[in-house]
């Protein structure tokens, strides 16, 4: 199994479409970390890239993240990636605590822009 969190600095990113490096724990039969990736988002940030095919690629399955918007919530999803809300603190710690089954989606969607502006404007 492999687990994705969006990386900064050793802790969960807080807002998933600003970050533009995660980290791919894979986790043996026995529920251990044995090994940790880090996956740098291609344009950037996750909002403007192909970060969940990317991932699923890799064998991920199980997103843990902060915040997230809806539109990245269906993209992983389609990619065949579950997602739990509402992970904060060491990403390390976060993975475990999922392991242990102490860690549950949070059912948080993120709606606002938080001034996170790419240029995405509708198509006319």
């Amino acid at each position: 199994m492999k687990i994705a969190v969006p990386f900064h600095n050793g802790y969960v990113n807080e807002h998933f479409g600003h970050s533009d490096q995660f980290a791919v724990y894979t986790i043996d039969q026995n529920n251990q970390i044995i090994n940790r990736d880090l996956i740098t988002a291609d344009e950037g940030c996750a909002c403007k890239s192909e970060i969940g095919a990317l991932l699923a690629r890799e064998g991920v399955t199980i997103m843990l993240v902060g915040n997230i918007g809806a539109g990245a919530i269906h993209h992983l999803y389609t990619e065949g990636i579950e997602i739990v809300r509402g992970c904060a603190g060491k990403a390390e710690e976060a993975v475990n605590l999922y392991l242990k089954g102490e860690l549950h989606d949070g059912g948080q969607t993120c709606t606002e822009h938080h001034g996170h502006d790419h240029g995405h404007h509708p198509h006319h």
